[in-house]
C-alpha cells in the first residue's frame, strides 16, 4: 500500500510512523519505505511511505483503520500476488546445543546503562553532523546509520539475556493465596496461565509485591465464605485466575476472581466521607470512573479491618509501582460476578521511544506506547462537553485539556491550530494541547531524584542529542494533580 501525508502536516514523520503503529496493529509489516529508523529520525522523502502488511484482515479494515488518521493526503491499498512457494531444504542440520554462563544483574545493568550512552552519542553526532558542509553529510549521515543500527542490536540483544519468565513472580501466589484463604476461613482455588511469557528483569523484580497485595484483596475482599457462595449458586471454593498475554512491546497481567464483585456505589460513598470528592463529583463519575477510586491512597469499603486488607493501603501501593515502570492499572468488576484488575506493562524500562512535543517554548516528552494518534485542530472551535472542550477520536469524544495550563505557564502565546496528542489518561482516553509535535526519539529513561521525584505529573527524564535535559509526562497524575 502507499500512503501520502498532507501537505499540510507539520510533522510528516511522526504522521508516518502512526501508519506503522496502526498497521503493526492488523498484522506483520513485512517492509516499510522509509523504515520505521528514518521515520524516527525524520525522514520520509516526499512525504510517501510505501508499506507491505500481512493481515488477515480484508483490505476494507485496512482502509477503515487509515482513516482514523488524520492529515493524510491518500492512501492506496492493493493485494499482492502470493510469492512462488520456496523449495524445501534436502534436510536440516542437528541443532547444536549453545553454552551458557550465570551474569550477575548488576553486570547486565551495567550494559544497558553504557547502550544508552551510546544511543545519546549518537544523537549528539546527528545534531553535529547538521552543521556539517552538504557535500559531506551524505557519507557523515550513512555512516551514523549503520552506527544506529549496530547500538540498536547491541540492545536488543542486551535486552534479550535480561529477559525472565513472569512464572518467577507468580510462583509463589498459590501457597500464599491458599495460606490467606486458611486464615479467613474460605476456600480458594488459583490457576496460573502462560506464565512463561519473558519481561525485563527490572519489572520483574517491581511486580511481585503488587501481584501479592492484588491477590490478597482478592481473598479477603473479593472471594466470599463457602456458605454465601452456595447460596449464590456458585461453587463452594472461590477460584482466582492469573494470566499474561503479550502484545507487541506490551505485556498484559491479569488477576480474575470470580467473588461478590465491587460496588461502584459504595466507593463514591468512600470517597466522600473521606472527602476526597464532593457529594455532586462522586454522583457525576460513571460506573468505570468510580472503581479507580478503589486505586486512591487510604481509600477502603471493607467493613471489617484486618492484618491482610481493610488498611486502607495497598491498590494505591500497586498503581504507583506499575505507573514507575511505565505501565497502567484497569479495574474491572460487576456485582455478585467477581473483579478483574489487569496490569499492563512495557518490556522493558530502559530505552524507550517518546513523541517530543512543544509547550511554551519548553520541550516535553511522552511516552509513545501511552500515544494513540494525533490531530490539527483549533481548540477554541471544538464542541464542548462536561465544561471544556471535546474531540471526536474513533467514534468517540475525548475531553481536551491545555497542557499549558496543566503545568502552570502562562497564558497566552500558543498558536491558532494547535496539535492534540490523544493518550492514555487515569480514567480512559484524553486529549493534550501543544503548541507543536517534534517528532519521535528513543530516549535512555533516567529516574528522577529527589526532590523532583515528589513532583505531580514527572516520571522520567531523559537527554537530547543537543544536551537539553527533557522531562517525560506521568499524564494520569498530572491531571490528578
Amino acid at each position: 500500500m502507499e500512503v501520502e501525508i498532507a501537505p499540510a502536516s507539520p510533522v510528516p514523520s511522526v504522521r508516518g510512523f502512526l501508519v506503522l503503529k496502526k498497521l503493526s496493529g492488523l498484522g506483520a509489516v513485512l517492509r516499510a519505505s522509509p523504515a520505521a529508523a528514518d521515520l524516527k529520525a525524520g525522514r520520509i522523502p516526499d512525504r510517501k511511505l510505501e508499506v507491505e502488511l500481512e493481515t488477515s484482515e480484508p483490505l476494507q479494515a485496512v482502509e477503515r483503520a487509515l482513516s482514523q488518521i488524520s492529515d493524510l493526503a491518500s492512501v492506496r491499498v492493493a493485494e499482492l500476488a502470493a510469492a512462488p512457494a520456496e523449495p524445501a531444504a534436502p534436510r536440516p542440520e542437528p541443532a547444536v546445543e549453545g553454552r551458557t554462563v550465570r551474569i550477575r544483574t548488576d553486570l547486565l545493568d551495567g550494559f544497558i546503562d553504557s547502550v544508552g550512552e551510546l544511543i545519546l552519542a549518537n544523537a549528539h553526532l546527528r545534531e553535529v553532523g547538521k552543521l556539517l558542509p552538504a557535500t559531506l553529510r551524505p557519507a557523515f549521515d550513512e555512516g551514523l546509520d549503520r552506527l544506529q543500527a549496530t547500538v540498536k542490536d547491541l540492545h536488543d540483544r542486551v535486552m534479550a539475556v535480561r529477559m525472565a519468565p513472569l512464572a518467577l513472580a507468580t510462583e509463589r501466589l498459590p501457597r500464599a493465596a491458599r495460606d490467606l484463604a486458611r486464615r479467613t476461613g474460605k476456600q480458594v482455588e488459583v490457576e496460573i496461565r502462560d506464565a512463561g511469557i519473558e519481561i525485563d528483569r527490572a519489572i520483574l523484580d517491581e511486580l511481585a509485591e503488587p501481584l501479592l497485595h492484588v491477590l490478597r484483596n482478592a481473598v479477603d475482599h473479593g472471594v466470599e465464605p463457602s456458605h454465601l457462595r452456595l447460596l449464590a449458586g456458585k461453587p463452594e471454593a472461590g477460584r482466582i485466575t492469573v494470566s499474561a498475554r503479550r502484545e507487541r512491546d506490551r505485556v498484559f497481567v491479569e488477576i480474575a476472581d470470580d467473588g461478590k464483585g465491587m460496588d461502584p456505589n459504595r466507593l463514591r460513598a468512600a470517597a466522600v466521607s473521606r472527602g476526597t470528592l464532593s457529594p455532586a463529583d462522586a454522583a457525576a463519575l460513571s460506573d468505570a470512573a468510580a472503581l479507580r477510586l478503589a486505586l486512591l491512597p487510604g481509600l477502603s469499603t471493607a467493613e471489617v479491618v484486618t492484618d491482610v486488607s481493610g488498611r486502607g493501603v495497598g491498590m494505591d501501593a500497586v498503581a504507583r509501582t506499575v505507573e514507575a515502570v511505565g505501565g497502567a492499572i484497569e479495574v474491572e468488576s460487576a456485582p455478585g460476578r467477581g473483579t478483574r484488575v489487569t496490569l499492563r506493562l512495557p518490556l522493558t524500562v530502559a530505552v524507550q521511544p517518546v513523541l517530543l512535543v512543544q509547550v511554551a517554548g519548553e520541550v516535553l516528552g511522552l511516552p509513545i506506547s501511552k500515544v494513540h494518534g494525533a490531530a490539527q485542530v483549533e481548540v477554541a472551535r471544538l464542541d464542548q462537553a462536561q465544561g471544556g472542550p471535546v474531540l471526536p477520536y474513533e467514534g468517540k469524544l475525548v475531553a481536551v485539556h491545555d497542557l499549558r495550563a496543566l503545568l502552570g505557564f502562562p497564558p497566552g502565546g500558543a498558536p491558532r491550530i494547535q496539535s492534540v496528542v490523544v493518550t492514555d489518561g487515569e480514567q480512559g482516553r484524553v486529549g493534550l494541547s501543544v503548541d507543536a509535535l517534534l517528532g519521535q526519539e528513543e530516549a535512555v529513561l533516567k529516574p528522577l531524584a529527589r526532590p523532583l521525584d515528589l513532583v505531580a505529573g514527572l516520571s522520567a527524564v531523559t537527554v537530547l542529542g543537543s544536551g537539553r535535559p527533557v522531562f517525560i509526562l506521568d499524564v494520569p497524575r498530572l491531571l490528578a494533580a
